[in-house]
């Protein structure tokens, strides 16, 4: 990888993790345009620079991650359904992961949802879910598995469906994220270093690429918790519906996106 490359990668790491536009879907067609998805180092690196965009959320909300041990028991209840079915269904969930189209169909019905999510669930005061609440919200985390369903709109969709306002919803799917990003990164680069093994080249790109990351992330987060509190999911529903639409033509078309 080039340092560009790592660079443009983090950037939209950074950018789409916490957007509900699907992190991974983008990360697997950027990487895939670069012509450097092949490479099993890019393909570690796409999941290890998510422990920079999970800093920032610790970083931005420092004080939530002190304020009580059930917060810690809400963000475990809620991580367990995807830990569980994740890894069940590992071998599979990674084969999805090589089809632009699973993410081109995942990113138009995923906006179609997203154009409408905002009249679907009342306004309420802002509030912490409980602890059914969590699971609930932790089912929703399964359906993201798929690439190009984003975790975050999942979650955050999820949070509303169990009587969370935007704000709050959005706030426990960054929560939620840092032991799920966390685990895949650690599994990931567990699974890298007993097939192929780290090499000190791959340490300068893993440094940028977190440090990207993390700088972005917090810029996104910031954004993007004070865009949706005032304007709503629709522009990011048809964000999604013209890029997975311009995806589905390129497929149509002849062009080779996959990335095997």
């Amino acid at each position: 990888m080039s340092i560009l490359e790592v660079i443009v990668l983090a950037i939209i790491e950074g950018l789409t993790e916490f957007l509900p536009v699907s992190s991974t879907g983008h990360m697997i067609l950027a990487s895939s345009v670069m012509g450097i998805a092949e490479n099993d180092f890019v393909k570690l690196f796409t999941i290890a620079i998510q422990f920079g965009a999970i800093l920032s959320v610790v970083v931005l909300y420092y004080k939530r991650f002190f304020q009580s041990f059930e917060f810690y028991i809400r963000l475990l209840i809620a991580f367990i359904p995807a830990a569980v079915i994740g890894f069940l269904l590992n071998d599979y969930i990674d084969a999805m992961l090589e089809s632009a189209l699973v993410v081109a169909i995942s990113l138009v019905l995923g906006g179609v949802v997203l154009l409408f999510v905002d009249k679907w669930f009342k306004a309420v005061p802002d509030g912490q879910p409980g602890r059914k609440q969590a699971l609930g919200i932790g089912f929703f985390q399964v359906i993201a598995m798929i690439p190009g369903v984003s975790r975050s709109a999942a979650t955050i969709i999820g949070g509303m469906a169990q009587g969370l306002n935007k704000k709050s919803a959005a706030e426990f799917s960054f929560f939620l994220a840092v032991p799920t990003m966390l685990a895949a990164t650690v599994y990931k680069m567990y699974k890298f270093h007993g097939e192929i093994g780290f090499k000190e080249e791959h340490l300068f790109p893993l440094l940028i690429g977190n440090v990207v990351a993390f700088i972005v992330a917090m810029l996104a987060i910031k954004g993007f918790i004070n865009y949706l509190t005032r304007s709503g999911f629709r522009i990011f529903g048809w964000y999604r519906i013209l890029l997975g639409g311009l995806i589905l033509i390129l497929l149509a078309l002849g062009y080779d996106l996959s990335v095997v």
